[in-house]
């Protein structure tokens, strides 16, 4: 298994002089390609032990280095290594808690937090807020931690099978070191969602190294002067978090809405310096461009200048609809079994006031009067 420590060798003591060379030359290298450009203000949280202070001051950052009360004991006997090479630009405080109670909101424009900061510190949780808090929008973050792949390799040496089990399923793994301490081992899942709960975007995550204790201090033996080609292939090496024994991880904490709105009002006016008289029309150089405007002429009347107007358009005539449907008179026939109904002589008159269903007399018993009349019959 590759790593940089390796699964037998759980104290560090156990490492080879060249690994450790080679270990601190990736690490060096990983650092000056994160620190930002230009002169910014960086946090260090890594403690006293960590020289990551010390590269940033000399690439020219100011860095404010903050420790517990615990490691400024420690540390209290030590002569500062590499202060004069900081120029002045470091600064070391004393802090309690999380250690950044006492800085602004959006104050920092990186924070460093190397040597397994956020294994030692078990509640992570808490201490990745306030990260998120003292950066500014844009602002990065670096951390080391311990894999997971190097926590189940050291539950497998003190042979603590029954807590191997449960590794995968759990939430959060802390695994007892040797030396009597508890770090907290993270996979590149785990350690994802403790950034992103914070509101910081995630840009990648890798091992510290891959290539293994055993491949380095073989390949130093047989060529040492392969070293820088060493740091050099460990570099551009892609792997996932299956291999090498501490993860590191960049990420960025999200640009705020109006820093979003500050950034678009620059882009248009930078596009209005860029494209004059475009800026108002909303019109780029490459885009379609309005008609252009009738000449002047002027008027055979007055003798004034003026502009043709435009004859209005005319409508187009729609076409007609077409005409409904003639609706056809449905004539109900009579039912059956029923009487013909006779006629009415009142609605309807023949000749000689008659309804032409009534018989007329006729023969020798006509009368001069119509029936019904008064008179002799």
């Amino acid at each position: 298994m590759g790593g940089d420590d390796g699964v037998g060798a759980v104290n560090e003591g156990t490492q080879t002089a060249s690994y450790q060379r080679f270990h601190a030359a990736v690490a060096h290298a990983q650092l000056t390609s994160w620190l930002p450009g230009g002169r910014g203000f960086l946090l260090d949280i890594s403690g006293p032990g960590a020289r990551s202070a010390e590269v940033a001051a000399c690439a020219g950052h100011s860095v404010l280095r903050v420790i517990g009360p615990e490691a400024a004991a420690s540390a209290a006997g030590l002569a500062p290594a590499r202060a004069d090479a900081a120029s002045g630009r470091l600064s070391t405080v004393t802090a309690e808690g999380n250690g950044l109670e006492f800085l602004p909101d959006g104050c920092a424009d990186g924070v460093i937090a190397e040597n397994r900061t956020l294994s030692l510190r078990l509640a992570a949780e808490e201490l990745v807020a306030e990260i998120a808090r003292v950066l500014r929008p844009g602002g990065k973050v670096l951390a080391c931690v311990d894999s997971l792949t190097y926590g189940m390799a050291v539950l497998a040496e003190q042979h603590r099978w029954p807590h191997l089990v449960d590794v995968p399923n759990a939430d959060v793994v802390l695994i007892p070191w040797p030396d009597g301490t508890i770090t907290r081992c993270y996979a590149a899942e785990q350690l994802r969602e403790l950034f992103t709960g914070a509101g910081l975007d995630v840009s990648w995550i890798r091992p510290r190294t891959v290539l293994s204790p055993q491949t380095v201090s073989y390949l130093l033996d047989r060529d040492p002067s392969s070293f820088g080609e060493l740091v050099s292939a460990e570099l551009r090496a892609r792997a996932d978090d299956s291999v090498g024994t501490r993860l590191i991880a960049c990420c960025v904490k999200r640009l705020a809405l109006a820093a979003a709105a500050g950034w678009l009002t620059a882009v248009i006016a930078a596009c209005g310096r860029a494209w004059p008289g475009r800026a108002r029309s909303g019109q780029s150089p490459g885009g379609p461009q309005a008609a252009a405007r009738a000449p002047r002429r002027r008027s055979p009347r007055t003798g004034r200048s003026c502009r043709r107007r435009a004859a209005p358009a005319r409508p187009v005539p729609r076409p007609a609809a077409p005409p409904p449907p003639a609706r056809r008179r449905r004539s109900c026939p009579p039912r059956s079994g029923s009487r013909p109904r006779r006629p009415d002589p009142r609605r309807r008159r023949g000749p000689g006031g008659v309804h032409p269903a009534v018989r007329k007399p006729s023969g020798p018993g006509r009368r001069a009067f119509p029936l019904g009349a008064d008179g002799p019959r």
